[in-house]
């Protein structure tokens, strides 16, 4: 994992003084190295994940103002581009608890792009499983929200959704009778439980 591209730092750069300018040596920097770590990535099987920074053209006047450091070479290489923003703050009350977060796929080799999907990244905690059953469960007309309330199967899971989320939390029997519901509803399949009962599937051939 590069964390991130925009803080990498070209040897003249470090040499030299702070106020020299180094025009396009970032992007020369990563056109060279993709170039020779493209063949060793592929060989190895190993995924290169590079996590970027926006910044903004200025005197654009039309389309977006908004690109990523270290020239083009990066956009061109890459296998999977997405493209990932805060989108809201979620409040418990006052308190700024987590964000709602919101993932574009902007460029995809090995699928279809331009999808997205939105989720509660919990601040201390990570993305929030509960969130997600919680949304998916509502699109899927499995929980029903009626204002602020969210019930399931005449049960009222709570006021809110931080409130619904605590619910899940502390029974973890109804959380996954809610994902059974929703994995079958979608045709994904067995859960992770159902499946370490069942048959050993065959090793699949990558």
């Amino acid at each position: 994992v590069i964390d991130s591209v925009a803080a990498l730092v070209p040897r003249a750069e470090i040499e030299g003084e702070m106020g020299d300018s180094h025009v396009g040596l970032q992007a020369r920097l990563m056109s060279q190295a993709l170039r020779k770590i493209t063949g060793i990535l592929n060989n190895s099987g190993t995924t290169a994940i590079f996590i970027n920074q926006l910044r903004e053209k200025i005197g654009v006047m039309f389309g977006s103002p908004e690109t990523t450091t270290g020239g083009r070479a990066l956009k061109f290489y890459s296998s999977v581009r997405l493209d990932v923003r805060r989108i809201e703050s979620l409040k418990d009350g006052t308190d700024v608890v987590g964000n709602r977060t919101r993932v574009k796929v902007v460029k995809n080799k090995v699928a279809a792009p331009f999808k997205q999907a939105e989720f509660d990244i919990m601040y201390g905690k990570g993305i929030s499983r509960e969130g997600s059953l919680i949304d998916v469960g509502v699109e899927q007309s499995i929980v029903r929200k009626s204002g602020a309330w969210y019930t399931y199967d005449g049960d009222q899971l709570g006021q809110g959704k931080e409130k619904a989320r605590e619910f899940l939390k502390e029974n973890p029997d109804v959380a996954a009778e809610i994902e059974k519901k929703i994995l079958e509803k979608l045709g994904v399949g067995q859960t992770t439980g159902d499946a370490a009962g069942g048959p050993e599937l065959p090793p699949v051939d990558f």
